[in-house]
C-alpha cells in the first residue's frame, strides 16, 4: 500500500524560517510557559493593573487553586511570547550576560473577536535585545528599523514593502508599528520600539547603564502575506489543503 507523504504546516516552516534569521543575527532562543503568572505577562512590562493596556489584551485566567492549592498568584494563558524573552533578559543580566539578545516564537491567546485577520490563538514572534549604553547604537531605533527590513526580506522577499507608524505600547517608549503591503492594503504586522526604562528596572536590570529594543508581532500574518491567504481562520481549521502552500 502507498502511504503519502506528509508535510509541515505552513505556520511551522514560518517558525523554522524566522528563528533561523534570528538565529543567524545572534540572537539566542528563549522558551516559557504558556501558562503565565501576571507579573511576567503584565506588570513586568509595565502593565500594572487596571492599566488601560489589559483591556487590550482581555484574556483567559486561571483559578490558581487549579495550578496549585496554596498558590496566591493569577495566571493566565499568555497574551504574547514577550513573557519568554523577558525571562530570558532576566535571567542573563543576573548571569552578567549582557549585552545579550532573545528570540522567542510560540502560541499566544487573547479574547479576540475573531474576523479575518483576528483569532483568540495564533502564533508571536518576539525578540528583545539588550546593551551597555556605550554600545547605544546597537540598540537604536536605526538598527531596530535594519533588523526588522532585513528579518521580512528574508521572511517575504526582497521586494516587500514595509513602512513604519509611530504607536504606543506601554513597554517600549519611543513605539513603532510595522506595516506590509498586502495585496492593496496595508496590514499592522507588529509592535517594536526602545524598552522602557520601567520594564528594565523590574527585570533587574539599571536603565542608566543599559538599554535595548523590543517587537513582537504575529507569525500567522506573515503566512498569510506570503502564500495570500485572505481569512486567518484557513490556518486552524484542520484543512489539509493548507500543507499544499
Amino acid at each position: 500500500m502507498e502511504i503519502e507523504k506528509g508535510a509541515l504546516h505552513p505556520m511551522t516552516i514560518a517558525a523554522h524560517e524566522a528563528l533561523r534569521v534570528f538565529t543567524e543575527l545572534g540572537f539566542e532562543v528563549a522558551v516559557g510557559p504558556e501558562l503565565e503568572n501576571e507579573w511576567y505577562c503584565f506588570d513586568a512590562l509595565n502593565v500594572p493593573k487596571n492599566h488601560p493596556a489589559r483591556d487590550m489584551q482581555d484574556t483567559f485566567f486561571i483559578k490558581s487553586k487549579v495550578i496549585s492549592q496554596n498558590s496566591k498568584e493569577s495566571f493566565v494563558l499568555r497574551t504574547h511570547t514577550t513573557s519568554a524573552t523577558a525571562r530570558a533578559v532576566e535571567a542573563a543580566g543576573k548571569e552578567g550576560r549582557i549585552p545579550c539578545a532573545f528570540v522567542s516564537i510560540g502560541k499566544v491567546y487573547r479574547n479576540e473577536s475573531t474576523d479575518a485577520t483576528h483569532e483568540a490563538m495564533f502564533y508571536q514572534v518576539d525578540g528583545m535585545l539588550v546593551v551597555p549604553k556605550e554600545m547605544a547604537e546597537e540598540g537604536s531605533v536605526s538598527r531596530l528599523k535594519g533588523t526588522l527590513l532585513h528579518f521580512y526580506k528574508k521572511m517575504l522577499g526582497e521586494n516587500v514593502e514595509i513602512q513604519l507608524r509611530p504607536s504606543f505600547f506601554p513597554f517600549v517608549e519611543p513605539g513603532l508599528e510595522v506595516w506590509v503591503k498586502f495585496g492593496e492594503r496595508w496590514l499592522e504586522v507588529m509592535g517594536a520600539g526602545i524598552i522602557h526604562p520601567n520594564v528594565l528596572t523590574n527585570l533587574g536590570i539599571d536603565p542608566e547603564r543599559y538599554t535595548g529594543f523590543a517587537f513582537g508581532g504575529g507569525l500567522d500574518r506573515i503566512v498569510m502575506v506570503k502564500h495570500k491567504i485572505t481569512d486567518i481562520r484557513y490556518l486552524y481549521q484542520g484543512d489539509l489543503r493548507v500543507n499544499q502552500f
